[in-house]
């Protein structure tokens, strides 16, 4: 992974990063629409992250990576000087069961691990239609010393996933590094 990435990634160049980006629609799209910056998705399952890279190659998006792998895995594997400037979780698995919590990907020490490897400012946007999660996930961001929710509330891009297409009524939530 760390060589992978090491290809992939500049050194002290900024990039877009999607956890769970599954088929890759928004991290497609919002490619597209930003062509100056690198953007890259990850997931855990390879049909997903074939699909994904299906799109990117047909659409012929240059700035646009798709790789398998785990959310805390990729993050220790990204070099150093090779900041996030966009975070994108976007309908994560909400582990509805409280014995299965511990397996949710927002936590406070991923929010730390994320933080340390974040450029100052940088835009953490977070989805999801269960609101149980969105309300832990709200409380974990306004009470990291890394992390701040902004007053003013926005959203960078908004293309409609396949779990936004299938929810009732969905959550979002902004933060920026401290």
């Amino acid at each position: 992974m760390r060589g992978l990435l090491g290809e992939l990634l500049p050194a002290g160049a900024p990039f877009v990063w999607e956890i769970g980006s599954g088929h890759g629609h928004f991290l497609a799209a919002y490619a597209r629409a930003h062509p100056d910056e690198l953007c890259v998705g990850i997931d855990i399952a390879s049909e997903r992250i074939g699909r994904a890279e299906r799109k990117r190659e047909r659409g012929q998006i240059r700035n646009l990576h798709f790789i398998r792998a785990d959310a805390e895995d990729f993050l220790d594997s990204t070099p150093a000087g090779c900041p996030f400037s966009t975070i994108f979780i976007l309908f994560p698995d909400p582990w509805p069961k409280r014995r299965h919590h511990k397996n949710r990907v927002v936590n406070a020490p991923f929010l730390t691990a994320l933080a340390a490897k974040a450029q100052a400012g940088a835009g953490l946007f977070f989805r999801t239609d269960h609101e149980p999660y969105f309300r832990e996930v709200r409380t974990l961001l306004g009470s990291h010393p890394d992390w701040v929710i902004p007053e003013a509330q926005g959203w960078p891009f908004e293309e409609e996933t396949v779990f936004e297409k299938r929810a009732a009524r969905h959550f979002s939530l902004e933060a920026r590094r401290r």
